[in-house]
């Protein structure tokens, strides 16, 4: 007998890898050992070379259903015998760390009907798990996935959970977050006077059921934070919470208990199905049924929007509230809205009674705080597109081949806060986290970074980070540059999304010019103006800005992406005698103001499609103040759908017509256009559409100017699932059209970006220079 290994890298630990291997070296009679490590998955074992590739190839074959498997190989090595085949725990983990974290996986069918089986042990245990489900990346506190290097080590198996662990022919074989009512995860109900109502799970929930049904606002510990349910039903209750929230408009989300609920209630496809039912189980944007208005408060959820984010329960805790209680209960992140998701116990209690009225806790850790992920699937080209980027989905891994082992931290923007770690030839992208204008986002941002730098022993030798010397990101990968003695990297942000849609389509080594199409709200240019309406090209290895949207004045700083009012007023400043379109939605102090700023202005001018979008939402008086994010992009594209819906995508013209672009786009064309219309009196969701559908021929336009078949989109602009529709329906046939796949394209995908650009573009560039640039810059500010 000869000896073997076998090394196995991806996703392989936490999904069941090892009783798999187990079961199949039993099967073929073959002794050794299998063991988790810092690199994956490794399988020393004795055999004959044709029974050593058979093993091989019925391991790879029989790989458990949520790993992914990046590489294996095999290797004859030493001898060494073995005198059965076991499971180890190797506890010396001092090796290079490259394996990748699991993400959380829903609860699977067989806990769930175990979870409503009166016959079972598990029968109403809010935490039940298996091999197949629960925890992953929320609890690890270390690499590898090791019991003991999670927030399950304080929790001792009692003795029947033992046995299912080391039954080789048990669901639970070796399953590191096995539990039970006797030995694991204890629920508690907490009053405002930090009173403990109950520690026993039954009656904490009928008391979750009990006052949501009397339409009390609850925060329930989630598997990645806090989340604060009301009955969807009550419309006093949802405009408390969001009164407590400083929440007006913004919607929330429903949490169904079951798909028949859901089919009951809202347009449902296939695609869609899949996404609810999937092992990731995000929030799925889907437009309610017409009867749900009377037995849902849609209007109070998803004010002015024809879509509603629904999920159905991931964890078992949240399966039996939304069984008990029936119907759909909002749940939404336990936050004052622009902060992170409160995840913490202590801070749970300290803050969560100025929303909630009770607090629903449990004693495991979160080690990792997690939103919710949101995706939505387009209504007439199926395209998939994440919005948000968390629980179920990351950390992400993109099989992206790094051209050296540099150890590169990427640190990403500034609203969608996400960074990137390349490390020992692997590249993870990390979570939303948030909004980088919060010190409380920032803080966690800091304490996630700082989690995965420990557990990875990584010291990054490149930092890459956004132009803005404003920004958070850009601010602390100085420090991080200063702590680590690295070198440190600026890229422009429209670059960066550019090179992350690139790099995740496979284009970074075609020979065919690429067309680059990067729309969103801001992002510091090399001019020192804002831009968002950009058209670039990539071809050997270099990005070239080729086209962009002429440039408007910006006024009142960061204040004009929050008000429409003022994108519009800048806008209009070429046609002084359409004015009064918008003047009475300003104070007369504020038209004197701003007519002050804009008369002596010398300051920033921006190209942004985004300004675009807030500027004809107010023009056409569907918002002209936002109360978060791209609300009045929203209601844009909620008018556009209208009129397609009941028009197709059926447009007698462009605002572009007569448009032939050289290197400038001419806004004032688009405005005119659009004020011809309103003054006309031509219908809203006419305009709203023909905006859309001009944004369309746009592209063409610039693509046919330049030759190129070849397009990809990024930037928070398309995250439009109408527009990205009518592009697919326009250009599908005549263009290879590349979207975001796995990333969201709004800034959460700068990170990846950011050190895509550097590995591909700036590598041969002496970075000294750019440190030296960015030092100068921040002792100027």
């Amino acid at each position: 007998m000869e000896t073997y290994q076998i090394h196995i890298d991806g996703i392989v630990q936490g999904v069941g890898f090892r009783p798999v291997v187990f079961l199949v070296a039993a099967e073929l009679g073959i002794k050794g050992i299998v063991k988790n490590d810092c690199d994956g998955l490794n399988i020393l074992f004795n055999a004959s070379q044709s029974v050593a590739e058979d093993f091989f190839i019925k391991v790879k074959s029989v790989a458990p259903l949520h790993s992914k498997i990046l590489s294996a190989s095999i290797n004859k090595i030493a001898d060494q015998a073995y005198p059965d085949f076991s499971i180890v725990v190797d506890e010396n983990y001092n090796s290079e760390k490259k394996v990748l974290m699991t993400p959380d996986v829903a609860i699977c069918p067989e806990c769930k009907i175990e979870l409503h089986d009166s016959k079972s042990r598990r029968y109403r245990y809010p935490f039940i798990t298996c091999t197949n489900c629960g925890p992953r990346y929320s609890i690890v506190k270390n690499i590898p996935f090791e019991r003991q290097q999670t927030a399950m080590q304080p929790f001792i198996m009692c003795e029947t959970c033992n046995d299912e662990y080391q039954n080789v022919n048990d669901r639970r074989f070796f399953s590191q977050t096995n539990s039970c009512s006797d030995c694991g995860v204890q629920l508690s109900f907490i009053q405002k006077d930090l009173k403990v109502l109950s520690d026993n799970s039954e009656e904490v929930l009928l008391l979750i059921r009990k006052y949501l049904v009397n339409g009390k606002i609850i925060a329930v510990k989630g598997i990645g934070g806090y989340l604060l349910m009301c009955d969807a039903s009550n419309s006093g209750a949802i405009q408390q919470l969001r009164i407590k929230k400083h929440r007006p408009k913004k919607p929330l989300a429903l949490l169904f208990p079951d798909l028949a609920v859901v089919i009951k209630n809202c347009e449902v496809n296939y695609q869609e199905k899949k996404l609810l039912q999937c092992a990731e189980a995000p929030i799925v944007l889907l437009k309610p049924r017409k009867f749900a208005y009377e037995k849902i408060a849609i209007n109070d959820i998803s004010p002015g929007l024809n879509r509603v984010g629904v999920m159905l329960p991931c964890t078992p805790l949240l399966d039996l509230i939304a069984n008990d209680f029936g119907g759909p209960i909002v749940a939404t992140s336990a936050n004052i809205s622009g902060s992170p998701i409160i995840y913490e116990d202590k801070v749970a209690v300290d803050q969560l009674f100025e929303f909630a009225d009770f607090i629903v806790s449990y004693n495991r850790e979160i080690v990792i705080p997690l939103d919710d992920s949101v995706v939505q699937v387009s209504k007439y080209e199926n395209h998939q597109l994440v919005l948000r980027r968390s629980r179920g989905y990351a950390p992400s891994h993109l099989p992206y081949k790094l051209k050296n082992n540099t150890c590169f931290l990427a640190t990403g923007a500034f609203l969608k806060s996400s960074f990137t770690l390349a490390i020992n030839g692997k590249v993870f992208i990390s979570q939303f986290l948030g909004s980088g204008e919060c010190y409380e986002s920032q803080l966690m941002y800091k304490q996630t970074l700082r989690h995965w730098l420990k557990m990875y022993n990584a010291q990054p030798q490149v930092i890459i980070a956004d132009k803005h010397p404003q920004y958070f990101s850009n601010n602390y990968a100085l420090e991080l540059a200063e702590e680590f003695a690295a070198k440190l990297q600026l890229v422009q942000h429209h670059e960066a999304h550019f090179a992350a849609v690139l790099a995740e389509n496979d284009l970074l080594a075609t020979d065919e010019h690429v067309l680059g199409v990067i729309w969103d709200g801001t992002g510091l240019g090399d001019d020192g103006n804002i831009w968002g309406g950009e058209f670039f090209t990539w071809h050997e290895e270099k990005i070239c800005r080729v086209n962009h949207f002429d440039y408007f004045p910006v006024i009142a700083g960061d204040k004009m992406a929050r008000d429409p009012r003022i994108s519009a007023f800048c806008l209009l400043n070429a046609f002084s005698e359409n004015a009064d379109l918008i003047k009475n939605k300003f104070t007369e102090t504020e038209w004197i103001n701003y007519c002050s700023l804009l008369e002596n202005h010398q300051g920033l001018f921006s190209s942004s499609v985004g300004r675009l979008f807030d500027a004809v939402a107010c023009l056409l008086n569907v918002c002209s103040l936002q109360t978060y994010e791209g609300e009045a992009a929203m209601a844009l594209q909620v008018l556009a759908e209208n009129y397609v819906e009941n028009n197709g995508f059926l447009i007698d013209a462009s605002y572009f017509e007569m448009f032939l672009p050289d290197n400038k786009i001419p806004v004032e064309i688009l405005i005119q256009g659009i004020l011809k219309d309103i003054i006309t009196g031509k219908q809203k969701d006419y305009i709203a559409a023909k905006f859309h559908y001009s944004l369309v021929g746009l592209v063409a336009s610039v693509a046919r100017r330049f030759n190129i078949s070849n397009i990809c989109f990024s930037g928070g602009v398309f995250q439009n699932a109408l527009l990205v529709d009518w592009l697919e329906h326009e250009l599908g046939m005549y263009y290879k059209l590349y979207f975001h796949k796995v990333l969201s394209a709004n800034d959460e995908n700068i990170s990846f970006g950011q050190m895509v650009y550097y590995d591909n573009v700036l590598k041969s560039v002496n970075t000294d220079i750019f440190t030296n640039i960015t030092m100068a810059i921040h002792s100027d500010n």
